[in-house]
């Protein structure tokens, strides 16, 4: 049985079960919104109704594959006011797109992506007063998958718990562009050839944290990824990475890591600046440490910059090296914020009209 849709049961809070609204600073995963989405699958019947109903807590039994093994995915989205009211969300089918490819890879079961988009619709809809009408904040979107399964065991989940949930957030930069600086160091590997480093899994996250406690002991507010002998560069922190240079032929590149080797997620945001790229004309290929290290020496490299949803990118001013022949760390200065031209934020800027209304956009935003 598939998910419907047309099957789900809405049952809206109470005035008196309803929050109340946030003011002020609009702090990233701090606030949610009334109501969420519910339903459950098993593998004899397939999917159940789904239910939209109040925020509440999952009950689950301790046994559950999701606490045992991590066997779990979920997907970051959000939606925007327009400046004509409208609400819109940001190229929804690449997340439920992403999100079932990752179910397939961690045997959890798979959905008609059509079907819960409109879903999410109806969710937004009835909590639609939790939708920021500032400009600079939107309504963050966490569709998750987890295995409920309670037979202890390295296998398939016969059973899972599909939920979203929503909240308000507000803009990723308070004071302006904060150019980051990171933690550059091949000992610490995020991702490996055949692993699930292009999917959007909880297991990937974690181990992260200690890491990015190591890179705050150095004055680093985030972590570049680095693969192999060569030290590739993969991705920064949680996101994408980026560098506007010129290339040894004088021409303007920009440049960001292939996802040919499953080592990057391949992000809603990456796939939306390439795009855009390409009309602008710029490409793309691979680069490791060494290229960054030359480019900055010979004053060829412009910018570097982190792309994601939270923030649509991410300016880097500075790069903490572990220098593995001398195991020393080196600091490198990227000059982000002071080069011209500034492609950065005329991609921040371009895909802000596009999210909250200002420039139309054809198959990148689906109207609530």
């Amino acid at each position: 049985k598939t998910l419907q849709r047309s099957e789900m049961i809405v049952t809206p809070a109470l005035p008196s079960e309803k929050m109340e609204k946030p003011t002020g600073n609009l702090q990233f995963g701090k606030y949610y919104a009334d109501h969420m989405i519910d339903v459950d699958w098993n593998v004899e019947t397939g999917w159940q109704k789904p239910k939209l109903h109040k925020i509440q807590p999952l009950q689950l039994h301790p046994g559950s594959k999701v606490l045992h093994y991590a066997v779990e995915l979920f997907e970051g989205m959000k939606a925007y006011r327009g400046i004509d009211n409208k609400i819109r969300m940001f190229r929804p089918d690449m997340n439920m797109a992403r999100m079932n490819r990752t179910a397939q890879r961690a045997a959890l079961p798979t959905f008609d992506s059509e079907e819960l988009i409109k879903m999410i619709a109806d969710q937004i809809r009835l909590d639609v007063d939790w939708v920021p009408t500032s400009a600079t904040s939107s309504l963050y979107i966490r569709p998750t998958l987890i295995g409920t399964d309670k037979k202890l065991g390295v296998d398939r989940s016969l059973e899972a718990k599909l939920f979203v949930l929503t909240g308000p957030v507000g803009s990723y930069f308070t004071s302006g562009f904060q150019p980051v600086s990171l933690l550059a160091d091949s000992q610490f590997v995020r991702a490996f050839p055949g692993g699930v480093g292009a999917y959007k899994m909880g297991c990937n996250y974690a181990p992260t944290i200690g890491v990015a406690a190591s890179a705050a002991q150095k004055g680093c507010q985030q972590v570049v990824w680095l693969s192999g002998e060569n030290e590739e560069i993969t991705e920064v922190g949680t996101m994408n990475i980026f560098v506007f240079w010129k290339n040894e032929q004088g021409e303007l590149e920009l440049v960001t890591p292939p996802l040919d080797r499953g080592l990057i997620l391949p992000g809603v945001t990456r796939d939306s600046l390439l795009e855009l790229a390409r009309e602008y004309g710029e490409f793309k290929r691979t680069f490791t440490m060494e290229d960054v290290r030359a480019a900055l020496k010979q004053d060829r490299l412009l910018q570097m910059f982190g792309a994601g949803t939270a923030c649509v990118v991410s300016p880097v001013g500075k790069i903490v090296y572990h220098n593995r022949k001398s195991d020393c760390y080196e600091t490198w200065n990227i000059p982000t914020m002071e080069s011209k031209p500034n492609l950065m934020q005329r991609f921040y800027e371009h895909i802000n009209d596009i999210q909250y209304g200002r420039i139309d956009r054809p198959g990148w935003t689906v109207e609530v």
